[in-house]
């Protein structure tokens, strides 16, 4: 297992954050040249702030779209990369082929409630009825093609995941270049105006779809056939838990753009600038903010695997001098960018024309005050990247949350009312320093405790008895019902060896990582699963650890208990699933008896750990935990340990002799 893991844990680690950091910037930059390419042109066409407030109100509706398509294929890519783990070619195109079928269903429907509800869409996030007539028209031709612009976002994930980040930035950046040529002409040479915008935007997402599409037709570990798009929702629903967190981000974004528009709009009509110079202005800037934003999230990207693998190895000095890396790339990046800000904003601004002296008034004192802490954005969104990478991410979403929808969404809200239109300005240095605050204050305590737990682990666990070739006995069980002690007692009177923790701390050994994480992966951990199971170190846990398993079976009769080895065994012949379950009485007076819980704690840790294990089980095999068509044998355990072993025995001896 000395694989591509473990040169992540060996490798200097600068050089391995520009390895795998570049391409994830360079990616991001290339994605956002789309927002910032139409704004500029627009901006110096006829159209002037006005067409920039138009494309600056329907952008956020867009990220709406986006939000599902990034979830399904964020979802449909992880999914792939934790079946080629484990070699699963049977569920990894089911995953893909369902999220495509759905991400185009759903695009249907946007468009469909797009043009229902096109103006009320429209004056929601900002429009008046100056830049209304110019936001229809750029809109329309947007929302038309939304279908193309959602599958090939969605797509592009997946790509990445099959192994080909090279391919997926080759597609962004056929779109890109497209607009960059065809905005010019169709704005000034063929005078379309906005709808020439919308057009080259939609014909570079045309393009870049069908560099995916064509990848599709060969890519490198999933076939896609008719059958991959037959809904399957015991795996979708996998590929949405897995998206979930990208949709809570997407969409977060939304929030704060709808928020911003509405009070800017509103304290903007009633101030000297009118209610269009402030919408068109902030579009902008945000626009501009991003591309930092970008530069600083792909290099925290980039360092995921990295600080994945070492987190889950306890190799804590490595994470320290990652996430220390990022950091000073991340400040050296953001200050730069400050100072061109508050130095000479001007600067900036006039890449996107220049209209009036209101105009520019109300874009320097944007840039300025609203950019003024740009060093701590990015740091807190380095931060919640960073903690999503060492399998923290209720810490992740805490950062995250507080600085864009506690502290901004209601600062922008409150300030206005005393401030003006520049209280919207004021509400995200003041909610970036508050989220700075919070972030430092987690990091303080992730890196005080870091390193402070330490797992023993004796040789005698390390070692992969022999035995005779024969059968594999896995055993699923609810929390409970003693089926430790049950598969250890058959165990011994079959005569072959046990895994259970001495799988844990086999997997540890070869894979390099820390027994601890192994250890959590089956329901024993005191993290909310779902979640935990997303982050890198999980990932690469599960990798490992079904490696482990197969060159377990592969060693002769043993008896596994957990890890989901029914399903990672499934190819096995030789293989004999067992689920063990009993009532819910027996189950907590077991649990009183074993741990010396009382009563109410029992029936609560009987319903986390019951829960934790049928979320591993359902992401692992797509089937339900406890299905009794999953198993071979299903029984039930309150006859007491020995009778359930010696039943176990004699259904073993009986299938023997049918056999």
């Amino acid at each position: 297992m000395e694989s591509n893991n473990k040169y992540l844990g060996k490798e200097k680690v600068s050089k391995l954050l520009l390895k795998f950091s570049i391409p994830c910037i360079l990616s991001l930059l290339i994605s956002s040249l789309y927002n910032i390419v139409d704004q500029i042109f627009i901006r110096n066409s006829e159209l002037g702030y006005l067409g920039n407030a138009a494309t600056s109100i329907v952008f956020p509706i867009t990220i709406i779209s986006v939000a599902f398509a990034w979830a399904i294929g964020d979802g449909s890519a992880a999914f792939l990369s934790l079946c080629q783990g484990k070699k699963d070619t049977k569920n990894a195109h089911i995953a893909i082929g369902n999220g495509i079928l759905i991400n185009f269903i759903i695009s249907i429907i946007f468009v469909i409630l797009g043009f229902i509800f096109m103006n009320n869409l429209l004056f929601l996030f900002g429009a008046s009825k100056t830049t209304l007539p110019i936001a229809v028209d750029y809109f329309r031709i947007i929302l038309i093609f939304i279908p193309v612009y959602m599958m090939e976002n969605g797509m592009n994930a997946i790509i990445r995941a099959d192994g080909s980040p090279g391919f997926s930035m080759a597609s962004t950046l056929v779109g890109a270049i497209t607009n960059i040529i065809l905005d010019p002409i169709f704005i000034f040479v063929f005078k379309w105006g906005i709808a020439g915008a919308a057009w080259a935007t939609v014909i570079g997402q045309c393009l870049s779809l069908i560099v995916s599409i064509i990848y599709f037709a060969k890519p490198k570990t999933f076939k896609l056939s008719w059958n991959s798009f037959k809904m399957n929702f015991g795996i979708f629903s996998n590929v949405i838990k897995l998206g979930v967190s990208t949709f809570i981000t997407q969409m977060s974004i939304v929030i704060i753009s709808l928020v911003c528009n509405i009070m800017l709009a509103k304290y903007g009509a009633s101030s000297k600038y009118g209610a269009d110079i402030p919408i068109a202005v902030i579009g902008i800037c945000m626009k501009v903010f991003t591309i930092v934003i970008n530069i600083a999230v792909g290099i925290i990207l980039g360092t995921q695997p990295i600080l994945g693998y070492n987190y889950g190895a306890k190799q804590y000095d490595r994470v320290r001098k990652t996430f220390k890396l990022v950091i000073i790339s991340t400040v050296i990046v953001s200050l730069i960018s400050m100072a061109i800000f508050e130095l000479c904003p001007e600067m900036i601004i006039k890449i996107f024309g220049t209209e009036s002296n209101l105009y520019m008034e109300f874009a320097t004192k944007t840039f300025r005050i609203f950019l003024f802490f740009i060093v701590f954005t990015c740091a807190i969104k380095v931060s919640s990247i960073f903690f999503q990478a060492v399998g923290n991410p209720i810490k992740a979403s805490i950062v995250s949350l507080t600085r864009d929808i506690i502290c901004f969404v209601h600062l922008v809200i409150i300030l206005p009312n005393f401030m003006g239109v520049e209280g919207a300005l004021y509400a995200a240095p003041i909610a970036d320093l508050i989220g700075i605050i919070i972030t430092v204050v987690l990091l303080a305590l992730f890196f005080s405790k870091l390193g402070h737990e330490e797992t023993v682990t004796s040789k005698e666990e390390t070692k992969i008895l022999e035995s005779e070739k024969g059968v594999i006995i896995t055993i699923s069980r609810m929390h409970g019902t003693r089926g430790k002690h049950i598969g250890e007692l058959v165990a011994k009177k079959l005569g072959i060896p046990y895994y259970y923790k001495e799988l844990a701390a086999i997997t540890a050994e070869e894979s390099g990582l820390a027994k601890e994480f192994i250890s959590k992966m089956d329901g024993e951990g005191d993290v909310i699963h779902n979640l935990y199971l997303t982050t890198s170190p999980a990932k690469y846990a599960i990798e490992a650890q079904e490696k482990v398993i197969k060159k377990i079976a592969s060693h002769g009769s043993c008896v596994i208990v957990g890890r989901a080895a029914d399903y990672v065994l499934r190819n096995n012949k030789n293989v004999v699933k067992i689920f063990i379950y009993a009532n819910e009485d027996y189950r907590i007076k077991s649990i009183m008896e074993m741990y010396g819980d009382n009563k109410s704690t029992a029936k609560k840790n009987i319903t986390k750990s019951d829960k934790n294990r049928a979320s591993y089980y359902n992401l692992i095999s797509g089937k339900t935990f406890g299905d009794v068509t999953n198993y071979d044998l299903c029984i039930n355990s309150s006859v007491g340990t020995e009778e359930t072993a010696k039943t176990i025995c004699n259904f073993l001896k009986n299938r023997n002799k049918n056999n």
